[in-house]
């Protein structure tokens, strides 16, 4: 199951790369380096997006990289696109309903 997010790159000359997924706030980001910092972005959205499962949180379906084009808080970043992959649904056994499998209905639905 895969499911898209748009990033935003910032990158200060005395700064790691900071990472900001719009579509979820309060989810930001760092690494040492490009490659890192969107490692580490893959890792943070996982998160953040079972952790909103787990509080009853909606999640918003996120839009196009070109849907922030003039948002000035990402005018001087760098337009990406981070894949998640989690399991199928099918292939966890849960012995007891709860949030996990809450989530991953959700994110088999939605993808």
């Amino acid at each position: 199951m895969y499911r898209h997010y748009p990033i935003v790159i910032h990158k200060d000359s005395d700064s790691d790369y900071c990472v900001t997924v719009p579509y979820l706030p309060g989810c930001i980001t760092a690494g040492g380096t490009l490659e890192d910092a969107q490692d580490q972005a893959v890792e943070a959205i996982q998160c953040h997006v079972e952790g909103m499962l787990l509080d009853g949180e909606p999640i918003s379906e996120a839009k196009e990289i070109a849907f922030h084009q003039d948002n000035p808080d990402y005018a001087d970043g760098v337009r990406e696109s981070i894949t998640i992959v989690l399991p199928d649904i099918s292939e966890i056994r849960v012995s007891r309903p709860g949030r996990i499998r809450k989530f991953f209905q959700w994110f088999s639905q939605t993808t």
